[in-house]
């Protein structure tokens, strides 16, 4: 028999529309949004997040979206017992909730819980970021491979914040960041549909770049000026952020550092659609298709009960 409470999780890239979508849904099911997008939490930073306009967050209650500061520690961990708690308080009321976006470790810890480590010491972290940057992403490889391997064949070599993560919790405990995963799936109190935003290829870089030519237009060289002085906090050093701040030390000019950011955020949609493909269960549906996605969604609640 299955639970009467539904999460219906709308995913897809960067610039692939998802919360038009997910607006759409949640008003013809009159329901509310939980963001799951690791970098629309912080208050500080808007232009570089794409954080929905006012008039959408207005239109539509919105859960995670500028909660958090830059200046605070919030882990994936933080995350998965909040938006919980959240959940299970409005699942009291309501029987379905949408979530949207892009941060598939944020989703994951939704649907299967996340493996309890210890949390960051401080002083470990600034040594590991120090290791970084004297010796460059091949070196924390290097380490990584000899401290713990098992982890070093599945790990994103090219994502520095994992592979620092990982060493972080070697140099703390003593052991291999590998004896944490568990990998074992929680029960969750309610239901789940998958919804998949997808969009041609070169159709979905087209709308990345006019999305950053619009960021530029609506300030987000001067937010980069504003946030510079907190340029070494982890919340910072992301895509929209660190490519301009090259600009601002003078290692690039302008039209580089715009183009940079364009090639990170056609590679990042890239690494994201990867991620998400992984959902067997999940639809997909191109974004031409909003019509049908309600639709979907009633017939799988229909079909559920």
């Amino acid at each position: 028999m299955s639970k009467s409470n539904t999460l219906v999780i709308i995913f897809g890239a960067t610039g692939v529309g998802k919360t038009d979508v997910s607006i759409e849904i949640a008003n013809y099911f009159k329901s509310e949004i939980f963001s799951a997008d690791s970098r629309q939490i912080y208050k500080e930073l808007g232009v570089g997040v794409a954080k929905p306009s006012t008039e959408q967050l207005d239109s539509i209650k919105h859960h995670f979206i500028s909660t958090v500061s830059i200046h605070e520690h919030y882990s994936i961990y933080q995350y998965e017992h909040d938006c919980i708690n959240a959940l299970t308080e409005y699942f009291t009321t309501n029987n379905i909730a949408v979530m949207v976006g892009g941060s598939g470790l944020y989703i994951d810890a939704v649907l299967n819980g996340i493996d309890e480590m210890p949390d960051h010491d401080p002083e470990i972290r600034e040594y590991v970021n120090e290791l970084y940057e004297k010796n460059g992403i091949e070196y924390l490889r290097h380490e990584l491979l000899k401290h713990d391997p098992e982890y070093y064949k599945i790990v994103d070599l090219k994502n520095q914040k994992r592979l620092i993560r990982a060493l972080e919790i070697f140099y703390q405990t003593g052991k291999p960041f590998s004896q944490f995963r568990k990998n074992q799936a929680v029960e969750r109190n309610f239901d789940t549909i998958k919804i998949g935003i997808d969009l041609d290829r070169n159709i979905l870089y087209e709308r990345i770049n006019s999305r950053v030519d619009k960021m530029i237009k609506n300030g987000l060289v001067e937010e980069a000026y504003d946030t510079y002085q907190y340029r070494n906090l982890p919340a910072l050093k992301t895509i929209g952020y660190k490519e301009l701040f090259e600009f601002i030390e003078k290692k690039r000019s302008l039209e580089d550092s715009i183009e940079l950011l364009k090639k990170n955020t056609r590679n990042f949609a890239r690494r994201q659609l990867t991620w998400f493909r992984r959902y067997e269960d999940a639809k997909w549906f191109d974004l031409s298709e909003q019509n049908e996605i309600s639709k979907y969604i009633e017939s799988s609640l229909n079909f559920n009960k």
